[in-house]
């Protein structure tokens, strides 16, 4: 199945050749796909307060953004041309959406963002622009085309609320039907534009700036270095100026900021709890009905497990993260676990090791009990 969503290219030569180099068209990446809900689902959808929702109108150099939950009569004073509305992060709350994102698992579960899905009519378009991730954009119902360009002038327009690109070139086009797929790597421009209602899917994926990281390792410090001593000056003398800041004081701060260090397993603790942290909207609810731990263990241990959707569970050498938090598991754990982590589902029986830990993550909403290929909170 992998094989035919990259256009025959086995997993490892896609990362090899493809992946973060240059564009790929894929026809018929997923054969018979023709998406995965209606428009109306789609906005009802787009009218949840836990739904981040965008749409867009315009073309050219006037464009207009507008932030969800939106209302049916929001949607009913649009014109019939040239606006599109987005849904961030459908696979939280479409189980066809998770496993289709679970189609990409060779790419590693900590660059993986969401599956975003886009309805445009006739004329709907986000503008010319570039990303600075890699995406695959899946189409679903209806065409779309979509032209690209590799020039190196990025300049955006002022005064819009989008990042849309003042110049844009292009230098390759192609319509995509149902199934068709194109990958593009960070900074290609790329201008998508409806030809008729459409919805195209796109499955995104995490790349923080150095910025970022820097600015998350300095609040990861700041929450657990511990540093000794305090500024001392006892051979402190009647200085010319006291509104001077002494070049003694300098350097004494200076060595006291130099003490800060950090290690390997400093930066595995930031990454794993970092890249584990759910988005600041995301928010998990507890089982409605909330089973007894011989309950949980009865039906779980006939049924298996699957993490929440929304949940994000990680692991580097025998420490693991979910949701921003850290542990070290049992040894017998492990392995069952290292299992969760990759394919996101634990088959039954689970290890008896394990259900305590599993029955408290399904008390806080971050795993369910699989029903067949559904998934629910018991």
């Amino acid at each position: 199945m992998t094989t035919t969503l990259l256009g025959g290219l086995s997993p490892t030569r896609f990362l090899r050749d493809i992946w973060h180099k240059r564009p790929l068209l894929i026809r018929n990446a997923v054969p018979g796909f023709a998406g995965l809900l209606t428009v109306d689902e789609m906005r009802e959808l787009a009218g949840r307060e836990d739904v981040e929702a965008r749409l867009i109108q315009g073309s050219g150099r006037h464009w207009a953004l507008d932030h969800g939950p939106f209302r049916k009569s929001d949607f009913k004073r649009l014109p019939k041309t040239e606006w599109t509305l987005l849904v961030q992060s459908l696979n939280h709350f479409l189980p066809e959406a998770d496993a289709l994102l679970a189609r990409f698992d060779f790419i590693p579960h900590a660059r993986l963002d969401d599956l975003m899905v886009s309805y445009a009519v006739p004329g709907g378009s986000v503008g010319p622009h570039f990303d600075s991730y890699d995406v695959f954009l899946l189409q679903g119902q209806g065409h779309r085309r979509w032209q690209i360009s590799t020039e190196s002038d990025l300049a955006i327009l002022d005064d819009t609320p989008l990042r849309i690109l003042r110049s844009f070139k292009a230098e390759e086009e192609w319509v995509l039907g149902p199934g068709d797929m194109l990958y593009l790597p960070p900074h290609v421009a790329h201008y998508g534009v409806a030809e008729d209602a459409c919805m195209t899917y796109s499955i995104g994926f995490r790349a923080p700036t150095t910025e970022e990281l820097a600015h998350g390792f300095l609040m990861h410090l700041q929450d657990t270095l511990k540093l000794e001593g305090r500024y001392a000056d006892p051979d402190l003398r009647r200085q010319r100026h006291p509104g001077e800041i002494s070049r003694a004081m300098l350097e004494q701060i200076g060595t006291m900021i130099a003490k800060i260090r950090w290690t390997k397993r400093d930066i595995a603790e930031f990454a794993g709890r970092y890249l584990s942290e759910p988005k600041p909207n995301v928010f998990f609810d507890a089982p409605e009905v909330s089973l007894t731990r011989s309950a949980f263990d009865k039906q779980a241990n006939k049924a298996g497990v699957a993490l929440n959707p929304k949940s994000r569970l990680l692991f580097t050498g025998g420490r693991f993260f979910i949701n921003g938090e850290a542990f070290v598991p049992a040894a017998e754990e492990i392995v069952a676990l290292k299992q969760l982590a990759d394919q996101r589902r634990l088959a039954a029986p689970l290890p008896a090791q394990l259900r305590p830990r599993l029955y408290e993550w399904h008390e806080a909403g971050w795993l369910e009990i699989a029903t067949g290929d559904a998934l629910r909170n018991a």
